[in-house]
């Protein structure tokens, strides 16, 4: 059986799916009541979306509302995993928060833990019994719609291991290496690079993980085009995209996602269901 507990991300389709009530208390308690009757079930696949800490305590009720219903075993799909960008200490006083999430999760003690192309090797290394499904056919459903002269494009270091096992399992692709520079203390992004002394016009396919405002994507596109860079890409695993598409617009011909984070509806952006990846 499975519970959906975002009503808009149903990966594993609706066969099955357990049905639940959900409201929240005058004094601001979240409740959840699981509605379909059932006895005897051993085991329950839970999918979710985090974007707040709120819908972590809506998991946690839900875990307490099936095992109080006898589930022994239960699955997690949790496709982005909160605060894995987190996952160093940077300056000091600030909390690690990819394993203050990590730690909540371990102590539902799931029988396995799915997460979608993790930002880093820390979020599954903190995870107990943690599944990785990699960014492979993501990206390969994204390359059979380009150009076939097409470069990859890695946005920094931190990208560059992930997209050179992106690059080996499609053997069709050369890779790009870009570079950037943030301050620790303000965020702000600069220095942006590209290894490449002319791209010949070839069309290009940045991939990442995660966009959250985009800076760095539009810093690297002004940089690519620099560098005679054809139409321009961008291949992102979890959208968050939380200053929108105007700006990115410009700029890429074409914006790829997940339904990972949220769904997404604009005419510049192709949402790829997480459910074929699957």
């Amino acid at each position: 059986m499975i519970l959906n507990l975002d009503q808009n991300f149903k990966p594993y389709g609706t066969k099955n799916e357990i049905t639940y009530d959900y409201f929240t208390f005058s004094g601001g308690e979240p409740h959840i009541k699981i509605t379909t009757q059932f006895s005897n079930v051993e085991k329950v696949s839970i999918t979710h979306r985090i974007q707040s800490f709120n819908d972590i305590g809506i998991l946690l009720l839900a875990v307490n509302a099936l095992r109080n219903m006898g589930v022994t075993k239960l699955d997690l799909l949790l496709p982005y995993f909160p605060a894995a960008r987190q996952d160093r200490l940077m300056v000091s006083g600030e909390a690690l928060s990819v394993k203050v999430y990590a730690d909540i999760i371990n102590n539902q003690h799931f029988n396995s833990v799915t997460v979608f192309d993790p930002h880093s090797e820390v979020t599954p290394a903190l995870l107990n019994n943690c599944k990785v499904l990699d960014n492979f056919d993501f990206i390969k459903q994204i390359t059979n719609q380009l150009n076939e002269n097409l470069l990859l494009i890695s946005p920094d270091g931190g990208a560059l291991k992930k997209i050179y096992k992106v690059a080996a399992y499609l053997q069709d692709y050369d890779v790009v290496e870009c570079s950037k520079s943030r301050d620790v203390k303000t965020g702000k992004l600069s220095g942006f690079k590209v290894y490449a002394d002319d791209l010949q016009g070839k069309d290009c396919l940045l991939v990442d993980d995660i966009c959250d405002g985009g800076g760095t994507f539009l810093g690297l596109a002004k940089e690519l085009k620099a560098k005679n860079a054809g139409n321009l890409y961008l291949a992102i695993s979890h959208g968050i995209f939380s200053k929108g598409f105007e700006n990115l617009g410009k700029e890429f011909k074409k914006i790829f996602t997940t339904d990972s984070f949220k769904t997404i509806d604009d005419k510049n952006v192709v949402q790829i269901n997480l459910g074929e990846l699957l």
